[in-house]
């Protein structure tokens, strides 16, 4: 495992907290003075006076901030030792256009996915339109060059025609799967974003999981996507507090976006990821997989909410809310443990 990097990577992803904490109080008055507040209702929804929506605000600001910040420093001081030298075609290990199209797809994309975000929790647009514009996200990264073009194979111990350690995508099928990909990520969070501080400390496991699975390769430019996954679980971990039960502020939509997109594309940013990150995200994919077909087999669409979520059901079994939530927390943890086992045999 690489470490000579983890220091000025953990004082980074402190520096992004920080920046991320300080931040939380000005997008709730700008979530307050735009009117994006979350209402209570008799429905669905759990808390019982309105809160402000948008707190991804301060997480998207504080990861592009930092982020960039980081890899200029890094790039003019060798903050991280090892004689790097401003290489950009270095960074990243995989076949496609300048490192300077993909730091676009990884900054650029957040940005854009949240100023998205921060409309639908302006005035709540329907779903079809957000599923449009997830889509459409998907199409900037595939277009700006990420792209799964394998993954390690989940069926290579049945031996047989399955005996690849590998799957390997070409062309419109690559697209495809990473549109799939990036789609599902955002929809996942999307569904599990139901209890105060569910989907961020989630999304905060599954970003430092990836990075510890990056800094167990020898290639330098794993330990840039590392940066980026502590900058991110840093700028969420900041956030965390406003969030907790009982909740200051939501995330909102634009944090939803934010965490879907950059947790799908840090994966794809290292083909033994995507299998890292599908094992760490299990309930948020199971739950997202259970309740999409459950409301199209009850002819619903499958963006209709409803309380039929695993969170939902745990608190009718009779956990508290903080209880579902750090059950939740402890059942992802667990899967990241195991997955960075399986990653680093």
């Amino acid at each position: 495992m690489t470490l000579d990097a983890l220091p000025a990577i953990v004082i980074t992803g402190v520096i992004a907290a920080a920046v991320a904490y300080l931040l939380t109080p000005v997008a709730m008055r700008v979530a307050i003075r735009s009117g994006a507040i979350d209402n209570p209702d008799s429905g669905r929804r759990i808390h019982v006076r309105p809160i402000p929506r948008a707190g991804g605000l301060a997480v998207v600001v504080a990861f592009i901030l930092v982020g960039l910040v980081a890899l200029v420093l890094q790039a003019e001081l060798e903050l991280y030792g090892g004689g790097w030298r401003w290489q950009p075609e270095r960074w990243f290990g995989f076949q496609g256009p300048a490192t300077e199209q993909v730091l676009l797809a990884v900054f650029g994309g957040a940005a854009l996915a949240a100023a998205w975000g921060f409309l639908d929790d302006k005035w709540q647009i329907r779903a079809r339109w957000q599923f449009g514009v997830q889509v459409v996200l998907a199409g900037f990264a595939i277009l700006l060059g990420l792209q799964i073009l394998e993954i390690n194979n989940p069926l290579e111990f049945l031996g047989g025609v399955f005996a690849d350690d590998t799957l390997v995508f070409e062309g419109i099928l690559a697209s495809l799967i990473t549109a799939l990909w990036i789609v599902g990520m955002i929809n996942s969070i999307n569904f599990i974003d139901g209890l105060d501080g569910l989907s961020t400390g989630v999304a905060i496991i599954a970003a430092l999981t990836l990075g510890f699975v990056s800094l167990g390769f020898q290639s330098s430019y794993q330990l840039v996507v590392a940066l980026l996954c502590a900058v991110f679980a840093g700028a969420l971990l900041g956030y965390l507090p406003w969030n907790f039960n009982p909740a200051k502020v939501f995330i909102g939509t634009t944090g939803v976006m934010v965490m879907g997109y950059l947790l799908a594309v840090l994966a794809i940013l290292g083909s033994a990821k995507v299998a890292v990150a599908l094992l760490i995200l299990g309930v948020p994919i199971i739950d997202t997989f259970w309740i999409i077909t459950r409301r199209i087999l009850s002819g619903h669409s499958p963006f209709t909410p409803d309380r039929g979520h695993i969170h939902h059901r745990l608190l009718d079994l009779g956990l508290s809310h903080r209880g579902v939530v750090l059950l939740i927390y402890g059942i992802t943890a667990l899967l990241a443990v195991v997955s960075l086992l399986l990653a680093g045999g």
